[in-house]
Order: C-alpha cells, then sequence, then structure tokens
C-alpha cells in the first residue's frame, strides 16, 4: 500500500503516483486562514477546536492531522519548531483576538487590544509593530513596512556590521540536537511527507527584502556590486547553517523550504530576467547544491508568487525541485504553458484553481469544473501536488475548500480523467 509520502516523493520524481497527491498547510502560503478554518472544522463533521494560529501575521491556521484525513492531504510541516505531525500543548497558549477569534498562540503576550477593537502585535524586541482593525484578518504595518522616499539616497545596509549581525545567529550545537530530535519524532509519527520551514537555513536574499520592494529592485539596477556582495555575504551564512544541520536532519524531512521570494506582481516581473540570472541565481544555485549533496533525498523549494513565467528556465538552472505557487492567472501565460516549460524539469506545488476570479465568487460547480481541468493537465506526466494557488482566505465558503479537495481526489494523475455526462458528478473521495 502507497503511503502518504510515497505519494509525494514519486510525483515529485515525475512518476505516476497511485493518487494525486494534496498539501494543506506544508507551509506558510498553502495554508489556511484561522478564521476559516473552524467553519471547514464544521463542515467535515469533525469535533470542534479552537484553531492554533501558526502564523500571526497571515492568521494561519496549523491544519490538525484529523482535517489532514478527510481532506486527503500527504504532508505535514515543521515550522519554527511547531509541527501538525502530533500535539505540542506546552507550546500553544488561549487567545480570542478581542473576543472575534476564540484560538491558541505560542506567545499570547505579544498582543494588545485596543478599545476600538484593534490589535496590535509585536514580534520581538526591536520589531516593527503590526495592526488587525477590527474590520481586517490579518496583521500588517502602514506600507507594509518599505516606504519609499525618493528624495533620499537609497538604505543600504553596513555590509561589515550585516555579517556580524549574521554570524550571531549561526546555529549553534544546542539548536541543532534539539531541530534533529523534533526531526526524528516527526518522521517516526507520520507516514506523511515532511515539508521542513526554518528561517535559519533561508539565505537572506530577496527580492523584496533588504529595504522592501520598493527599494531593493532599483539597487539591483543601480548598484549591482553591492548587491553582489550582500548576497555573497548571506549565501555563506547560508552555506555554514546548511553544513552543520543537513546531515542531521537530513533522514528524516522529505522538502525544504529554500526561498520565499515573490519576483512577479500580477502582470509581469518586479524586475529585469538579467537581473536574475546576474545577481539571484549563482546564489541559488550554490545554496541547491549543496542540499543535493549533504542530503541527496531532499527535495528544495522555491515560493515566488506572481507573473514569473519567463523566470521557469532559470528557476530549473538555479538547482530547485519544486515551483510554488503557479500563479498562472498573473501574468499572459495558462496554466498549461506553466505545464509545459517545467514538464520533467521542476515539480509544480500549487495552483489548482484561480484563487481570485473562481475561488471565491465561484459557485461550488465552478470551483470543481476549474480543478478538474487544471489539475488534469498539471499533474501529466507526474511532477506535480495539488493546492490553492496561496493562503485560502477568511471569506471561503467551506464548501468550496471541501469540494476542491474532493475534485482534485478524482482527476488521475496519469491522465486527464473526463468529468462524465453533463450535470453528473460522483460524491468527493477524499
Amino acid at each position: 500500500m502507497t503511503s502518504p509520502r510515497e505519494r509525494v516523493l514519486a510525483a515529485l520524481a515525475f512518476e505516476t503516483p497511485d493518487r494525486l497527491p494534496k498539501d494543506l498547510g506544508g507551509m506558510l502560503s498553502t495554508g489556511i486562514s484561522a478564521f476559516a478554518y473552524p467553519r471547514l472544522v464544521e463542515a467535515l463533521g469533525l469535533p470542534p477546536r479552537l484553531p492554533k494560529v501558526v502564523d500571526t501575521g497571515q492568521m494561519l491556521a496549523l491544519p490538525e492531522l484529523d482535517v489532514l484525513d478527510a481532506l486527503g492531504c500527504d504532508v505535514v510541516t515543521i515550522c519554527g519548531g511547531v509541527t501538525n505531525a502530533f500535539d505540542q500543548p506546552d507550546r500553544w497558549h488561549p487567545y480570542d483576538f478581542n473576543g472575534r477569534l476564540p484560538a491558541k498562540v505560542q506567545y499570547p503576550d505579544r498582543f494588545r487590544a485596543a478599545a476600538d477593537g484593534t490589535i496590535t502585535q509585536t514580534a520581538g524586541s526591536g520589531s516593527t509593530p503590526s495592526r488587525m482593525p477590527p474590520a481586517a484578518h490579518t496583521f500588517d504595518t502602514p506600507h507594509a513596512g518599505q516606504t519609499l522616499n525618493l528624495t533620499d539616497d537609497l538604505p543600504k545596509y553596513d555590509l561589515q556590521a550585516f555579517a556580524r549581525e549574521l554570524r550571531e545567529h549561526e546555529l549553534r550545537d544546542e539548536e541543532i540536537k534539539s531541530i534533529a530530535a523534533q526531526c526524528r519524532e516527526v518522521r517516526a509519527a507520520t507516514g506523511r511527507a515532511v515539508f521542513f520551514n526554518d528561517g535559519s537555513i533561508s539565505p537572506p536574499i530577496c527580492i523584496h527584502g533588504h529595504g522592501g520592494l520598493a527599494v531593493f529592485p532599483i539597487l539591483c539596477l543601480t548598484e549591482p556590486d553591492y548587491v553582489a556582495e550582500l548576497h555573497e555575504i548571506g549565501t555563506e551564512h547560508a552555506l555554514r547553517n546548511l553544513r552543520a544541520l543537513l546531515p542531521e536532519i537530513g533522514p528524516n524531512i522529505d522538502i525544504i523550504m529554500m526561498a520565499a521570494d515573490d519576483w512577479g506582481n500580477q502582470q509581469s516581473l518586479m524586475a529585469p530576467p538579467r537581473v536574475y540570472r546576474d545577481l539571484f541565481l549563482p546564489y541559488r544555485k550554490r545554496l541547491n547544491d549543496a542540499v543535493h549533496e549533504l542530503a541527496p533525498g531532499v527535495k528544495t523549494f522555491l515560493h515566488s508568487c506572481g507573473a514569473i513565467y519567463d523566470l521557469i528556465p532559470m528557476i530549473i538552472e538555479s538547482g530547485f525541485d519544486i515551483l510554488n505557487p503557479v500563479q498562472w492567472p498573473a501574468g499572459k501565460h495558462s496554466y498549461r504553458d506553466w505545464k509545459d516549460a517545467s514538464r520533467g524539469r521542476i515539480a509544480l506545488w500549487g495552483g489548482g484553481v484561480n484563487s481570485q476570479a473562481t475561488l471565491p465568487p465561484g459557485t461550488v460547480a465552478d470551483v470543481e469544473a476549474e480543478v478538474e481541468e487544471v489539475v488534469g493537465y498539471l499533474s501529466e506526466g507526474g511532477g506535480y501536488v495539488f493546492c490553492n494557488n496561496h493562503n485560502i482566505l477568511a471569506e471561503i465558503a467551506p464548501e468550496k475548500v471541501i469540494a476542491m479537495y474532493g475534485a482534485a481526489g478524482r482527476v488521475s494523475p496519469a491522465r486527464r480523467q473526463p468529468a462524465g455526462p453533463a450535470g453528473q458528478r460522483t460524491q468527493p473521495r477524499f
């Protein structure tokens, strides 16, 4: 009998799994809003529980095993020390978000509620507070913390100070032992694929980092030597952590989050492709090559939103095994174009339904039809794991979530499966 882990690994190896592998919450862009999660639990007929808010910025729930079972999902996460492979009651504490959402969080003392219902969150010492007004479902900071003032020089790091700061965040022996112990415990507890998310091995290389999206692409164009040195420092830091950690955890994880680097907007790239080739590709390749050398069985994962179709060949050249979120509605290329550009060369993870134009306004039948059409093509020849374009937002009805996972479960991973006579659909087989 095929295990969920074997199913995922077969798909990532461009083999034909017994059925399409599916994910919910394997990483922090394939999840579900903590506001939507209790409704999903109820609609699935499962016992009520307080959602565990694993990401209190995006307000994402940590999906529990019975929910993964009900939807037929094949992946568990390790994210900043927490996991959904088993219970960790000591990590979670009640907080009700000023009466809006009875939930559990890791650090309730980081929140403050104002008289008007606004909740302020401080992530830690020296961090910029973020706010969630009463009508919002996520936290944010003004201008997303990335203001632009073109009357002044663009902000740049003191590179020597930056290097010293990174050295202070190198993994220590006790941290490595703790992470390795948790990975062993997760592997022993589950037959699902293990997705490891930890910022300590993700390099500080990002088109929207180092001053923000309004600043850094300009620096890439005007001061490439500075950016190259910045990326060299960040790459060497990540390599030191990878070399220390990966031999200890490699046997117990399957996918490793290497970068969350949103290169696209709704219509185009954030910077010219030559910027990626010159200032990102060489550093990404060194890191991916190191993972493949240190842990040959572990697959590397890139999250990059938006209209990034034109970068797919260079992303492949960078050595990534998996590309997410497959945002084919952005730009001028279809899901067929994305599959054809990646077929047999890089696995796609996501893109199962248009999360802007279909999932929110469409009917359950609309969602089912699009999932069957899109996933039927994306899954041809393997190299595909199903989930939404991005996180399932607070307003999405649970019936649509169940419908999309059910429709994906009806798609043959080897070939496109006809929907049958018009108006006739089988019940979802989760």
